[in-house]
């Protein structure tokens, strides 16, 4: 996949844990998690635009774009 996900560095950063930011985005925590590890096929926007509130953040902290090998290259 060619999206990097940089979650959790941003995450550290802001020093928040797995388990508060789970709790402030009322989703579960096995839901961050395919989130932060990148295994997510998507998000929504109201999801990302929630991230950048609650990490007072922009959405290309947390996402990221490199060029790989795939079919779309």
């Amino acid at each position: 996949m060619a999206i990097i996900v940089n979650l959790d560095v941003v995450m550290a950063k802001r020093k928040i844990s797995s388990g508060e930011l789970a709790e402030k985005l009322e989703i579960t925590p096995a839901n961050l998690s395919i989130l932060k590890t990148g295994k997510a096929k998507a998000i929504r926007f109201s999801t990302l635009n929630r991230l950048c509130e609650i990490l007072d953040c922009k959405p290309g902290d947390i996402l990221d774009y490199e060029k790989g090998d795939n079919e779309y290259d």
